[in-house]
């Protein structure tokens, strides 16, 4: 068994690569193997949001605080609240973010397989994200 105690790990800033704008995460767990799971509370400052991606096995969303958009490719975009859960099936393109005017936070949970959670495509442009 392994306790971390809240204030151990540092919040980092997310990769720039992956995402637009200031966002944050704080590690909850990345399980070691056999299991695969691994999960990360993401704060995204209002326009800040990810890349379009997908998942090999999938993601899900819960949104602890703030609000936020999501979408899937090909779609309309959708509005997510605190309390809101979202599963993203595997090999679905699709990106999550705070609304413009707006920070979210979302507990993301996903596993791993051959050592990657997500595969990472292209920004989300801005006329895409305002597109609404």
């Amino acid at each position: 068994m392994q306790i971390f105690k809240a204030g151990e790990r540092p919040t980092v800033r997310a990769n720039s690569a992956y995402f637009t704008g200031t966002v944050w995460q704080d590690p909850v767990v990345s399980a070691p193997e056999p299991a695969r799971v691994a999960a990360v509370t993401v704060a995204f400052e209002p326009g800040a949001r990810t890349n379009w991606h997908t998942h090999p096995l999938g993601q899900t969303l819960h949104v602890l605080s703030g609000a936020g958009l999501i979408q899937v490719w090909g779609e309309a975009q959708r509005e997510i609240r605190a309390g809101d859960t979202v599963w993203i099936p595997p090999g679905v393109k699709h990106w999550h973010g705070a609304g413009p005017e707006t920070a979210m936070t979302h507990l993301a949970i996903h596993e791993q397989q051959d050592g990657s959670a997500a595969d990472w495509l292209e920004p989300v442009t801005d006329e895409q994200y305002k597109a609404g």
